[in-house]
């Protein structure tokens, strides 16, 4: 990692312009960029991005879903939130709003403007956990047309370097339970890297 003043006021200017961002000005709830990344950071959470919770209270993932996060990863909330160890950037950094489904898709005027930028200034990542199928499709697009369910299914092809995760979220309860492999095989060998990575 470059020590250079240059560098490291580069980057912290990129970040001073991703939380100022209001290219989404028109959101419901109006934009609120809400993301965690430091250039010591080892390993990536590449997820979709924030829900109504975490856009009110400023955290990424601190809502059922990041306890559930945490829970796979075998870390605690203090270690989660340690910018200097875990870079957590969304496909969106605000909150898309709601619709029939769910949460809407994130804005792609988000990743277009902000990933490339960001995610080259983090050159100490080893492992990438890539949540739901809209950072898959971004992180792994050789891939793009595999469901989330096959490519989490085939994750030893992308060990150790990528992980390709369902979204942690109490709706997926049911995925959970109908995949036991998941936390029987993936999660043990997630635990294990992910502290191999921290010591």
């Amino acid at each position: 990692m470059s020590t250079d003043p240059a560098d490291i006021q580069s980057f912290s200017r990129l970040r001073d312009s991703i939380k100022a961002c209001t290219l989404c000005a028109g959101l419901p709830l109006g934009p609120r960029p809400i993301f965690q990344a430091h250039r010591s950071a080892r390993i990536l959470i590449a997820g979709q991005a924030p829900g109504r919770i975490t856009h009110q209270r400023g955290m990424p993932f601190d809502d059922a879903s990041g306890k559930r996060l945490r829970s796979w990863l075998g870390i605690s909330r203090d270690v989660f939130y340690d910018a200097t160890k875990m870079a957590i950037v969304p496909m969106g950094f605000c909150y898309p709003g709601t619709g029939s489904g769910g949460d809407l898709p994130p804005r792609s005027e988000c990743a277009e403007t902000w990933r490339e930028p960001l995610l080259n200034r983090l050159r100490n990542i080893r492992l990438t956990l890539v949540i739901g199928r809209y950072a898959q499709r971004w992180h792994m697009p050789d891939q793009a047309a595999q469901s989330v369910t096959q490519l989490v299914s085939d994750w030893r092809a992308f060990w150790p370097q990528v992980l390709p995760l369902p979204h942690p979220s109490p709706r997926n309860n049911r995925w959970l339970s109908r995949n036991p492999f998941f936390e029987a095989e993936i999660v043990p060998a997630l635990q294990k890297r992910v502290q191999t990575l921290l010591r």
